[in-house]
């Protein structure tokens, strides 16, 4: 009967038996305490490592490079893809904008970030991101996905997909642990804001009565809650004492927790710490390694994910074998030109790089004669005295006769 109506109508049935997070939300079978998405984000910990990711991918430059025959790649800056993909999308949407918010919905939306590709004459014109949940995508036992917009079906070929691991999004399989944070936030707050955790108790030697509790706890309230009344002398009434409250292990360690929490959330979108700004256990030496974990680990398998979802859609079958999209990762891995300067020396010294192509490394022209491969910190020529390109000859006189001779 589903699959009949499904054919019919174009739509999918939904069944309790393998829910939705969102139909279990309408029957309030969540998590307990779970909170929206839109909470989630609230949490800085989770923005922060969604930027983290999004924007260093969207920062990078996109190169379309052809394969030659001979295995060699060569940049093609005039080819349509090329264009595209290094200007605007479309007349709203620049080429940042488009990777970083397909990063953003592929690691806040289980069905990923999808874009469809507007073609003219079989060319790729214009991308168009859709807001999640527009176009909608369902798989077939083979894993091969099919797209509708609207109940319409679309061309798979025309579909940029960006997915996750295990169909679920970062966001949504850490959400315990985010849902945690959280909690966390929203009890220091009103922990300051209304004074949350009694400090206290008072204790009364006769019986108060209703009317009696309700104008002390007004009092009290009013002279001794909130943030701006904090460290006021309390005054009590009718023979009464105060008995101060003890912090139990987990009030006492409350900045723990929190910090806990977001090594969890880091651990779940994979950044390091250092990157969320958490920066207790960060020095020098494993900032830079946690920096070139991020490029490797981090980092790395979402550019070969969108690399790989860009040349299956924007190029043709037979374009496939000759083109692929190339993000420029120089831009993260560079170093200090002090750095730069002793590497291209090092290369220059073993013959591996000559001086055109060092000078390349650090954005400088090339100039003539600088094509040819020597080691300069053992050359014993020097220019010639006149100033000019040749080189002076200092060959022994006694050398020079026998030669002659």
């Amino acid at each position: 009967m589903f699959d009949r109506l499904k054919s019919v109508f174009g739509f999918e049935a939904k069944s309790l038996a393998d829910p939705s997070p969102e139909l279990l939300s309408i029957f309030g079978a969540g998590l307990p305490g779970a909170i929206t998405r839109a909470q989630a984000l609230d949490v800085p910990v989770v923005s922060t490592a969604i930027r983290t990711l999004s924007e260093a991918a969207a920062t990078l430059s996109i190169k379309v490079v052809r394969v030659n025959d001979d295995g060699t790649e060569t940049d093609d800056a005039k080819h349509p893809v090329a264009k595209l993909l290094q200007d605007q999308v479309n007349d709203w949407t620049s080429a940042f904008e488009l990777v970083r918010d397909l990063v953003v919905q592929a690691l806040t939306c289980d069905a990923g970030g999808i874009a469809w590709i507007n073609r003219v004459d079989g060319r790729p014109h214009e991308i168009i991101l859709y807001q999640p949940g527009k176009i909608s995508v369902s798989y077939a036992d083979t894993g091969e996905p099919s797209y509708r917009i609207d109940s319409r079906p679309l061309d798979a070929a025309d579909v940029i997909h960006l997915r996750s691991p295990f169909s679920r999004c970062p966001l949504t399989m850490a959400m315990r642990a985010i849902s945690v944070a959280w909690h966390l936030e929203n009890h220091a707050l009103n922990l300051f804001k209304k004074g949350a955790r009694p400090g206290g108790v008072i204790k009364f030697k006769k019986t108060l009565g209703d009317e009696g509790l309700k104008k002390m706890k007004a009092g009290w309230r009013a002279a001794f809650s909130g943030s701006d009344n904090s460290g006021e002398t309390a005054v009590l009434w009718d023979d009464a004492d105060f008995q101060q409250l003890t912090l139990n292990s987990t009030d006492s360690q409350f900045l723990e927790n929190r910090k806990f929490q977001i090594l969890e959330i880091c651990r779940a979108f994979r950044i390091p710490p250092g990157m969320a700004y958490e920066l207790d256990r960060v020095t020098y030496n494993n900032g830079e390694q946690q920096g070139q974990e991020f490029l490797s680990y981090s980092l790395e398998p979402w550019l070969h994910a969108l690399e790989n979802c860009f040349r299956r859609a924007l190029f043709s079958t037979d374009e496939r074998a000759s083109y692929r999209v190339v993000f420029d990762r120089d831009d993260l891995t560079r170093a200090s030109l002090t750095d730069r300067a002793a590497a291209i020396n090092s290369l220059r010294a073993s013959k591996v790089l000559n001086a055109n192509e060092g000078r390349s490394w650090i954005g400088l022209q090339p100039y003539e004669g600088g094509d040819v491969y020597e080691n300069t910190n053992i050359s014993t020529d020097s220019p010639a005295a006149d100033g000019s390109n040749q080189r002076a000859d200092k060959t022994p006189p006694k050398q020079k006769l026998q030669a002659a001779a």
